[in-house]
């Protein structure tokens, strides 16, 4: 069966008994572990930047995963819609309702059979030689390391841009096979 790249989360309070949902969005990849690491100004980011004051981590819950886009859009508007947001009297710090009846003219994309399992196959060589770079250099690797000697380095727009690696690189730390030092170099975990 094809998986699909599209799930929901919610973002928890870990202060409150039971933990409640502040924030539900939709997304791929590290959307969800994002609003951590680009805390904003909004509501939600000051709410996520009390509770690393306090010394905690906000909690993650994937609520659905293998959708859809169009699937994943009607998931998040139901759920906003059913915790309602602060400012109308709910329970979230989402900015604005989804309307759903807007949510077919939002995709704009159509994703061929066999398109998504590629990328993924691809992604895992990836994230094996990355792997393999690591744990052949124990004092840890940078992100330019890894876009220099594993050629996943970009010249587009004229500049270099390692994003490639540096979303791997990412996507391992999630997956808790890299941790990243003080002095932004990525080692092996021991398995």
């Amino acid at each position: 069966m094809p998986q699909n790249p599209f799930y929901v989360y919610a973002l928890k309070d870990p202060r409150e008994k039971p933990a409640k949902p502040f924030y539900i969005g939709k997304g791929t990849g590290n959307r969800a572990w994002e609003h951590q690491t680009k805390i904003d100004d909004s509501e939600k980011g000051q709410l996520i930047q009390a509770i690393h004051d306090d010394n905690r981590s906000v909690l993650h819950t994937v609520l659905a995963d293998n959708l859809t886009e169009e699937q994943s859009l009607k998931l998040e508007a139901e759920l906003i819609s059913a915790f309602g947001i602060r400012k109308h009297g709910g329970m979230l710090t989402n900015r604005v309702k989804p309307n759903p009846n807007n949510i077919n003219k939002r995709i704009k994309i159509n994703i061929p059979t066999g398109c998504y399992e590629k990328s993924q196959m691809g992604l895992n060589l990836l994230k094996d030689a990355v792997m393999e770079l690591a744990k052949a250099n124990p004092n840890g690797i940078k992100n330019s390391d890894a876009a220099k000697y594993l050629g996943l380095q970009s010249d587009y727009g004229g500049g270099s841009k390692d994003y490639l690696s540096y979303s791997i690189l990412g996507l391992l730390m999630k997956e808790a096979r890299i941790s990243r030092t003080d002095k932004r170099k990525h080692i092996a975990v021991a398995e």
